[in-house]
Parts: C-alpha cells; sequence; structure tokens
C-alpha cells in the first residue's frame, strides 16, 4: 500500500476515534441535554450515530492536515535569498479634461 494511502487511512481512524471520544464527553457532561434527548427518544442512536459521523469527518480532516503540514521535508533549504521585490514608481500625470457641463 502507498505511504500517501497508509498516512491517510490512519489518520482518519484517528481522527474517528477522537471523535468517539468528544461524542462520549458530550453525552458524559450531558452538553445541552443530549444525553436526556438521545436516551428518551426511539431515534436516538440514529442521532448519535450521526453526531459521531459528522464529528468524526470534522475530526478526521483535521488530522490528516495535521500530518500533512507536519511532513519533514528533506531539503536543506533554510528559507529564501531574501532578495528585496522590485515594485514600479508610480508617476503622476496631468490630463487635460473639457468642462462639457451645461452651464445655467
Amino acid at each position: 500500500m502507498p505511504k500517501l494511502i497508509r498516512l491517510y487511512i490512519v489518520n482518519v481512524l484517528i481522527g474517528f476515534a477522537i471523535a468517539g471520544l468528544f461524542v462520549a464527553m458530550l453525552l458524559w457532561f450531558d452538553v445541552a441535554h443530549l444525553r436526556h434527548l438521545i436516551a428518551t427518544s426511539d431515534k436516538g442512536w440514529l442521532a448519535l450515530l450521526v453526531l459521531w459521523f459528522a464529528n468524526g469527518i470534522v475530526f478526521a480532516g483535521v488530522q490528516f492536515a495535521i500530518a500533512v503540514m507536519r511532513m519533514k521535508d528533506d531539503d536543506d533549504h533554510h528559507g529564501g535569498l531574501r532578495q528585496h521585490v522590485m515594485r514600479p514608481e508610480h508617476a503622476t500625470i496631468p490630463v487635460p479634461v473639457e468642462d462639457t457641463r451645461r452651464q445655467f
């Protein structure tokens, strides 16, 4: 399996595990009375599944983004050449304009 695919799968699994912990904490601390709503509803399992899946998508994306940004580049470059950017100097040029408004 290619390294990038393996990296993606591992980080998605980590993200969904973190989402599971997050949803468990939401229910444990009864934030916005979610535990009561899920426990007393006949479709509570569906609400729990959707809550976990939606948070899993977000946490998996963040986890993968962090993993990609932490990848080390093997180049020995330590920054740019610190060259100055040439900016054009703008000169004002007077343009004659005729007054074509009607005089009252």
